[in-house]
């Protein structure tokens, strides 16, 4: 096998056993595929013979099992960022409905507050202030079910409110609606972000 066929499948190894928000994992398998393919340019210029050029360079650059690890990581603080920016803005837009539909609710209130605060000390702990410091381990699950909670909560006390509504069908129609929206961006944020949190690595 040729050195750039075995560079894609070491690239293709990699992104099978990774996580995360799609963008960032493209990102990154791009990244350590170059940087393997010019490992293997440079070792091919200083005359070494190309059926053993591959193998020097992934023992130096790492195996798709070294290299995972790290990734990992990466993609689970970047699917924890999504997840606890899809919480601080559907939160808000649901309670809004909410109360244009039925009123302010103090127990929908406290819970809306409570997991934006968790979303927005989520992003700080992982922005590029604390760019550098170690992202604690319970962290992106703490962000996970926060997301989950928000998530299922939505659709019962929605539909709850519904069924005792004295508002207009309109305003409950559309409140539901956004509901279920948030419901579904949430929910699917909050799942893939436990099972990156079940892949890094402690």
């Amino acid at each position: 096998m040729s050195a750039m066929p075995s560079v894609e499948a070491h690239a293709a190894e990699l992104a099978a056993s990774l996580h995360g928000p799609e963008k960032v994992r493209t990102r990154l398998v791009d990244e350590i595929r170059e940087g393997l393919a010019d490992t293997i340019a440079a070792h091919t210029r200083e005359g070494e013979p190309p059926e053993g050029v591959f193998e020097r360079a992934v023992r130096e650059f790492g195996t798709p099992a070294e290299l995972a690890p790290s990734c990992q990581r990466e993609l689970t603080v970047a699917q924890t960022r999504r997840t606890s920016l899809t919480v601080a803005l559907a939160v808000p837009v649901v309670l809004a409905a909410w109360s244009l539909a039925w009123g302010a609710s103090a127990v929908a209130l406290a819970v809306g507050i409570v997991g934006v605060v968790l979303a927005l000390g989520t992003l700080a702990a992982t922005g590029s202030v604390a760019r550098g410091l170690p992202v604690p381990g319970w962290l992106p699950l703490v962000a996970a079910w926060s997301g989950t909670i928000a998530g299922v909560a939505v659709v019962p006390t929605t539909l709850a409110l519904a069924l005792t509504s004295a508002a207009s069908w309109p305003l409950v129609l559309l409140a539901s609606v956004l509901a279920v929206v948030a419901h579904g961006v949430v929910a699917g944020s909050a799942r893939t972000c436990r099972r990156c949190a079940r892949l890094t690595p402690a």
